[in-house]
């Protein structure tokens, strides 16, 4: 991918970063150093960019799960850097916004130095959840008034992803990576995943971020950085500290060595931040329960791609082999199963 028109003929060095190019949202993400300084460019796009595919397609509607010009707005307003400040998080600060000619809108974002989500330790990982599930008990019975949050993300998300019946559970690479016990939990997880879905109904609500993982987030001298907010908005107790604990494995960036230790620092940091405010069961059922609902769409979709393999072949973030793929996230599927189990 070539640098923007916003770089050409200036005399600054410019580095593509590692990004989701399946997201109609995002144009590109450029480290940029020049005049004595390092920023970060991110291109926001409006609807209709060639080559998306429709499960990452953005959306005009400002509810959608994928509304557009909602990081951008997240910046500009100030909810990035305010949401959970409080709890001691912080966003990248927003130097400048451009309105380019072709639409798009460009962020320039503080560079943040630190230690990469990738690269945190546990206990790192567990004071993060600490910050979070105070940043999360503040803003329970509350609502805020901005008209662009996401309307009901976590639904709208995961029925939107590309599953086809029949679904072969019973694939050869998937056999022999997943026992059968385990497929059978995560058939059983998508054919009820629309129970799944209400009854994290039921759990109490906050304001979510809704795509923490290691990748969005950086330590640095001051406290733990939250990157990406394009999909914040209201959503039920426990979902960003399930996504933390999962997604922090499912692509193949950190060590599964670790996966037990992160659970048992995230959940009780989590519990930490909400002690006093939400009682330990019901937090507890709030990560089980909105973990399965995130990933019941995961299995059936990784199988799909064995029967059919997609026309776009371009990765995102997990660069393995598929039967590596299947390998390697045995694992935290497990762990998604049994949550699932758990909250039956």
């Amino acid at each position: 991918m070539n640098p923007p028109a916003d770089l050409v003929g200036r005399q600054w060095e410019s580095e593509l970063l590692a990004h989701n190019p399946l997201n109609g949202a995002t144009g590109g993400v450029w480290r940029v150093n020049g005049d004595g300084r390092t920023v970060i460019l991110k291109i926001v796009t409006p609807p209709g960019r060639d080559g998306v595919p429709a499960h990452w397609a953005t959306s005009a509607d400002p509810g959608h799960w994928n509304y557009w010009r909602r990081e951008a707005l997240a910046y500009r307003d100030g909810l990035a850097s305010t949401a959970f400040a409080a709890a001691g998080i912080r966003a990248p600060a927003l130097a400048e916004w451009t309105e380019r000619p072709d639409g798009s809108i460009a962020l320039w974002l503080e560079h943040v130095s630190g230690i990469p989500g990738t690269a945190a330790t546990p206990t790192m990982l567990g004071d993060f959840a600490e910050r979070l599930g105070a940043g999360h008990a503040a803003w329970l019975g509350r609502r805020h008034r901005a008209s662009w949050l996401s309307r009901d993300w976590l639904r709208d998300y995961t029925t939107t992803r590309p599953v086809t019946a029949p679904v072969a559970w019973e694939h050869p690479a998937a056999a022999a990576a997943w026992p059968a016990g385990l497929r059978a939990g995560l058939r059983d997880l998508w054919v009820r995943r629309h129970d799944l879905l209400r009854a994290t109904d039921e759990l109490p609500r906050t304001l979510c971020h809704h795509d923490v993982w290691p990748t969005n987030l950086i330590i640095d001298g001051s406290g733990p950085v939250l990157l990406d907010w394009s999909f914040v908005g209201p959503g039920p107790l426990g979902e960003d500290a399930a996504n933390l604990i999962l997604d922090t494995f499912f692509d193949g960036l950190v060590d599964l060595a670790l996966l037990d230790e992160v659970v048992e620092r995230v959940t009780t940091g989590y519990l930490r931040g909400l002690a006093g405010v939400v009682d330990a069961a019901t937090v507890r059922r709030a990560i089980r329960l909105t973990g399965a609902a995130k990933y019941f769409w995961l299995a059936p979709f990784m199988i799909n791609r064995l029967t059919a393999p997609p026309a776009d072949a371009r990765r995102t973030y997990d660069v393995r082999d598929p039967i590596a793929v299947f390998t390697g996230r045995r694992r935290p599927l497990e762990l998604v199963e049994a949550w699932y189990r758990e909250t039956r």
